[in-house]
């Protein structure tokens, strides 16, 4: 049975360079590079958008980077409530290395713009899921939107998920911070290096069962090392697929998504981790956060 789910995050677009030689400091350096409609929370809507109803809110520039984005979700049949603000939608610059490992430098934009009057707006009718992207949580402007957004999805009765995102932010935040205000929800995400710096744990599956104290449902990304999921005592594993890597731009967030989907349509841990690992591995083998 499909549900209705709504998604907060940022609106951004992707610009992924592979260099194809040896970095030229002071000249020209051959590479491949890639432009797409990006944002982690926008690639799980759309991964979650084939099995459920999504509605994206987010906040976009009065730009051409603005209309690409609101335009892709449209053509993936994804809903949106987005916030249009005079300037630049954000940009996420992500640097290839020749193993598909990536650096990324962003800029923001409007995103910090995000108010709970467009929150409203997607919540005007009745929803059965929220999941909000940490990085709504991770920036001072919007964390608070971030909180009130989870405080009512809980108060009417919806499921929540939050996905941590992004280490760097997250270690300077604090990770006691970021956890008061994501609150207990029903499911937390985070990739190994996040989940280390959150639970304050030395090994990942330590880590796992400490977060189960803040959240019901603990999903970690261990990039080739697959995934884990640790839920009412239980821990289970999968080893991610074997597969030629490309860029690792986007994996995280498609498996992040097809796991959601999967247990949103009463699948079990077990079978959801199966289709995030193989949803993860569409996309390595490709440049950019899509397969």
């Amino acid at each position: 049975m499909r549900k209705r789910v709504i998604v907060i995050g940022d609106a951004m677009l992707d610009v992924v360079v592979r260099p194809e030689e040896p970095m030229a400091p002071t000249s020209d350096t051959r590479s491949r590079v890639h432009f797409s409609r990006g944002g982690s929370a926008a690639n799980l809507a759309v991964a979650l958008g084939a099995n459920h109803d999504v509605v994206y809110v987010g906040v976009v520039g009065d730009d051409e980077p603005g209309e690409m984005f609101a335009r892709d979700l449209e053509e993936a049949g994804i809903g949106a409530e987005l916030q249009i603000e005079e300037g630049s939608t954000g940009v996420v610059v992500a640097i290839v290395s020749g193993d598909g490992q990536r650096a990324m430098m962003t800029d923001r934009g409007v995103n910090s713009l995000l108010s709970m009057d467009t929150v409203d707006d997607a919540f005007a009718e009745p929803f059965d899921h929220l999941h909000v992207s940490g990085y709504t949580i991770l920036d001072d402007a919007t964390r608070r939107v971030a909180m009130m957004a989870l405080d009512s999805a809980r108060a009417s009765g919806a499921s929540t998920s939050v996905d941590t995102c992004s280490a760097a932010p997250l270690a300077r935040l604090g990770a006691p911070q970021f956890l008061r205000a994501a609150g207990k929800v029903t499911m937390l995400f985070a990739n190994e290096e996040e989940a280390l710096l959150l639970s304050g744990a030395a090994d990942v599956e330590r880590a796992g069962t400490v977060l189960r104290e803040v959240s019901g449902e603990v999903v970690i990304t261990r990039g080739s090392n697959g995934a884990m999921v640790v839920r009412d005592g239980r821990a289970w594993a999968q080893p991610s697929l074997p597969v030629d890597v490309v860029d690792t731009t986007g994996a995280g967030d498609a498996a992040t998504g097809a796991y959601l989907a999967a247990r949103l349509d009463g699948l079990d841990c077990g079978e959801a981790l199966n289709r995030a690992m193989r949803r993860a591995s569409s996309v390595v083998g490709v440049l950019g956060s899509r397969a």
